[in-house]
């Protein structure tokens, strides 16, 4: 998912228009997941959550997917070629193959100077190499079988369950709610949406409005990129699913509200119907302090929870949307 963009901060122009032209997608995509994911095992953050996971990865995941690191960054600010909005894999990969000859040098450019190989792979791929070509279609058959396949019940599970949550917080808020909710750092300045972390990247809908995608690999800022319908088309933000893939039951969720949080944050949701402070929600629910405040902070932003500093406790509480989502199970 190619961030259309550093300095420090992402902002988004909406007019009149694009506020009442934002939607939610209608379901994930195995090749904007397959990229995701590739790129959520080379980052480093979230690692209470992603760290067991990756840790498997790296056991699992064949030699022959290594090219797809020279092109897929652990930012996120990818070539948006090999991630294209196709329902199947293999429309995937025949929309792959097509745009090859679309491929610029200054793509070229921009994609080497950040790839961790050599550039030769990346030259023979842009000068439509036959055997190079071969190599990135099974990298990304091999990605999608080890990382995508066996998880898409759960990939599935996590998308349906946030724009579900995401939809109601919308009709019941508003749209600068339910944007702001993607992201921790995230709020409006009038009617620019605003994320407080780099890389800067400025720039309006034009009218054109707006298709939310929810994602449960990505763990950064919101990415926006240029939609399916090109660059005169609807733009797409990607951001970080409520409830990220490790935390999602192998099986069906117990409850509406286990499906939508996961079963661990769902439980420090219903915890806080009384304050609690991160020392006493790590021992109650026995998990370690880094991850309640990851926990925290993820709820912090969806709205249902608030968190203030008393001396050197830090107390947390349901909020009233908190309460409601408790009460009607999700």
């Amino acid at each position: 998912m190619s961030d259309v963009g550093g300095r420090a901060v992402l902002r988004v122009r909406f007019t009149t228009e694009d506020l009442l032209n934002v939607t939610f997608a209608s379901e994930p995509l195995p090749m904007v997941e397959t990229a995701m994911a590739l790129v959520a095992w080379q980052r480093r953050d979230e690692q209470s959550v992603f760290g067991r996971w990756r840790s498997r990865v790296s056991q699992e995941m064949p030699g022959r997917v290594r090219p797809l690191l020279d092109l897929l960054r652990p930012d996120g600010d990818n070539p948006q070629f090999v991630e294209p909005y196709s329902r199947t894999v293999d429309e995937g990969l025949a929309a792959v193959r097509d745009a090859g000859p679309q491929l610029t040098a200054d793509e070229l450019h921009r994609t080497a100077a950040r790839a961790p190989g050599p550039a030769s792979w990346l030259r023979a791929l842009w000068g439509r190499d036959r055997e190079a070509w071969e190599q990135l279609d099974g990298a990304i058959r091999s990605a999608y079988e080890v990382l995508i396949a066996p998880q898409w019940p759960r990939i599935r599970q996590s998308f349906q369950a946030d724009v579900a949550w995401r939809t109601r917080l919308l009709a019941a808020h508003g749209i600068k709610a339910c944007l702001a909710s993607t992201h921790p750092l995230a709020g409006w300045t009038g009617s620019v949406f605003e994320v407080g972390m780099p890389p800067h990247y400025a720039t309006g809908l034009g009218g054109r409005g707006l298709q939310l995608m929810p994602s449960p690999f990505w763990t950064g800022r919101p990415l926006l990129a240029e939609g399916p319908d090109g660059p005169d088309g609807r733009r797409v933000l990607m951001y970080p699913a409520l409830t990220p893939l490790p935390l999602i039951g192998p099986g069906p969720a117990e409850g509406a509200l286990d499906a939508l949080l996961g079963r661990t944050r769902a439980a420090v949701l219903q915890l806080l119907i009384q304050q609690r402070t991160t020392s006493e929600l790590a021992r109650d629910l026995h998990i370690s302090l880094p991850s309640v405040s990851e926990h925290t902070r993820t709820l912090r932003a969806a709205g249902l929870i608030t968190t203030r500093r008393d001396g050197k406790a830090v107390l947390h509480s349901a909020t009233g949307l908190g309460v409601d989502l408790l009460r009607s199970g999700g």
